[in-house]
Formats: structure tokens, C-alpha cells, sequence
């Protein structure tokens, strides 16, 4: 039964936490070998004759991986046991090879915080991770904050994001924190950077919808 509110689709589950780990784990590792496939892609320098032939290779592997598939997007599921799954998420996803993907934790003193590694994949201008996959990042991490561990839904009403320096390729540092709330609004802060020094700053209020 999938559930439909606001705008995202919610889509209850039968299946058992034991079986969505034991699911985790088989689509981490295709989504991780998919991510080294791109970033391959970006940087191997092997013979022309050699990259049609891994072409035509992927594309036969693509078809036998949509030889069953779902209608449209993932969405979010969720079990009668508490466990939610978001596996298609551009950030977090577990099945995509877009998202890093984020992994986040607790923070000290409250909110959360995240280490992730990003290579060529990212790249905005030459050896830099580009401007807009920082705010991607942290507009994630801040919803996830606003949510108060999933306690409540909260949307994104405004980012506001400042570049202090430019972000090197490699690993970075996510924290995030909630400042303060008013009603359905909660103020979320953030902080982005190299495990040395912060780089991009971020302020966004994040909405409580009327309908959660």
C-alpha cells in the first residue's frame, strides 16, 4: 500500500529489518561498483577500441538490470518494526550511485554531523567540488537536523549557503545544528569544509508542513 502526502510518496512495507539489511547490503555493493565504474570513466586514459567494447558491455548489463524494474522513482518505505529506507535519494540513497553516499552521525552537543570522501565525480572547477554539490549536501544534512531524528517532517523553505573558500576534492566534513525554533519553523546551521578549516557556511528555515 503506498500512502500518498503532500508531495512525497511513502510506501509501507511487509518486509522484516533483517531482510532490508540483508537487501542493504547486496544493492551497496552494485551501487558502490557503479561509482568506481564512473569514476573510471572520468579518468581512464585506455585505448579508444577498448572503451567502445566496455561500452557495449555496460549497455547489455543496463538492459539485464531493467529486465524488471519499478514504474517510477524509489521513494521512501517503511516497516511496522520503525525501519524507514530511502535508497534512491540523490544524497543518502543505498541504491544510487549518484549519492556518496552521506553517512551521518551524531554530533556532539546535539544534530548531526557527516564524513564522506568526494572525487572526480564531483568536480566543479578543476580539483574543486563544485558549489552545488556542497549545498546538495547540505541541504540533506540540515533537513535530516530540522527532523529532530526523524521525529517530525520538515521541508526546506530557504538556504542560504556562504563560500568562505573554495572546497579541495577529498574528503570533507558535514555538521549541522539546530539554532533555534519559531512554531512551524526550525532554524538550522551548518558547516561544510576539509577536516582543517570550513569552507561553506549554510542558514535555512525548514518548514514543519501543516499536513505532518
Amino acid at each position: 500500500m503506498t500512502e500518498v502526502i503532500g508531495l512525497s510518496a511513502f510506501a509501507h512495507s511487509d518486509l522484516p529489518t533483517a531482510e532490508v539489511d540483508r537487501q542493504q547490503e547486496v544493492y551497496d555493493a552494485l551501487a558502490d561498483a557503479v561509482r568506481g565504474l564512473v569514476d573510471a570513466t572520468i579518468r581512464s586514459t585506455v585505448p579508444e577500441e577498448r572503451i567502445r567494447s566496455v561500452e557495449e558491455r555496460v549497455r547489455a548489463l543496463t538492459e539485464e538490470l531493467r529486465a524488471e524494474q519499478l514504474p517510477g522513482p524509489f521513494g521512501i518505505h517503511y516497516n511496522d518494526e520503525g525501519r524507514s529506507w530511502n535508497w534512491g535519494n540523490a544524497v543518502v540513497g543505498r541504491r544510487n550511485a549518484i549519492a556518496p553516499p552521506l553517512e551521518l552521525l551524531e554530533r556532539p552537543g546535539g544534530g548531526l554531523r557527516a564524513e564522506v570522501e568526494l572525487g572526480a565525480a564531483y568536480e566543479g572547477p578543476p580539483g574543486l567540488v563544485h558549489g552545488g554539490v556542497t549545498m546538495l549536501l547540505l541541504d540533506h544534512l540540515m533537513g535530516e537536523v530540522g527532523s529532530d531524528g526523524h521525529r517530525r517532517v520538515t521541508m526546506t523553505g530557504t538556504l542560504t549557503g556562504r563560500y568562505a573558500a573554495p572546497t579541495p576534492l577529498g574528503p570533507v566534513v558535514l555538521e549541522g545544528w539546530i539554532a533555534r525554533e519559531e512554531g512551524r519553523k526550525v532554524f538550522v546551521e551548518a558547516t561544510l569544509g576539509t577536516p582543517d578549516r570550513v569552507t561553506v557556511e549554510a542558514h535555512g528555515v525548514f518548514i514543519i508542513p501543516s499536513w505532518a
